[in-house]
């Protein structure tokens, strides 16, 4: 069987949304014993780096959309991984709770693991160059107002 030819080969939102697929399908397979979708997850990622955070916080630290974080926040405060905590009259803060903060330690370990599987197959100077030119992308989107994060 011959091998096609293809011109998408050469599209850089082709490439990235193959790479993309291949990266999030490991990121899941990685984590799929957690019964957890990768924003919920993430969502867990913040909020355990930055204790006492809002949910309007968290959404735009990961643009995710203010109403699509009621119910990311909800599931996690359902599982005991993150509790509410009153700031003041109106505001509340988000904390991981212990269960939560052992599922977020536990997340960071296996992500490393994920990470270097992708990593080690660029040099040095490859992945410095795409950890650098990816927000420059994402930036023009986030300029132009086309894009919502999701």
């Amino acid at each position: 069987m011959a091998i096609l030819t293809n011109a998408l080969d050469n599209l850089l939102g082709y490439q990235m949304r193959r790479a993309t697929a291949v990266l999030m399908a490991d990121f899941v397979r990685t984590l799929s014993d957690f019964d957890m979708r990768p924003a919920e997850i993430t969502t867990l990622l913040v909020i355990a780096e930055n204790p006492d955070c809002s949910q309007s916080e968290v959404g735009e630290a990961i643009a995710i959309k203010r109403a699509n974080m009621v119910p990311i926040i909800a599931r996690l405060i359902e599982r005991g991984l993150v509790a509410r905590t009153r700031v003041d009259g109106r505001s509340l803060a988000l904390r991981v709770t212990d269960k939560g903060a052992a599922q977020a330690a536990e997340a960071w370990r296996r992500i490393a693991e994920h990470e270097a599987r992708f990593r080690d197959r660029l040099s040095r100077e490859d992945l410095a160059t795409v950890l650098s030119a990816l927000p420059v992308l994402r930036s023009a989107v986030e300029e132009g107002g086309s894009g919502d994060g999701q």
